[in-house]
């Protein structure tokens, strides 16, 4: 396995995941701002990430915070 190109290929998809995760949670915050259903202070938040062919799956959990 060339551990670089590896490195690399994790680091591209982790970027995507960043991404889209960052633009889909912003609408959906100011989607429920904009209709009044949401609250000021923390969203609890997990994300769940699987890799099919090693068999790995684990969740990653946390807050965001709506001020």
């Amino acid at each position: 396995m060339n551990e670089d190109a590896f490195n690399m290929s994790v680091r591209k998809f982790l970027k995507k995941v960043g991404v889209t995760a960052q633009r889909e949670i912003e609408q959906a915050v100011r989607e429920a701002a904009a209709s009044g259903k949401l609250a000021a202070g923390a969203l609890p938040a997990k994300a769940t990430f699987t890799l099919g062919g090693v068999n790995l799956t684990f969740d990653v959990t946390g807050e965001v915070e709506t001020g």
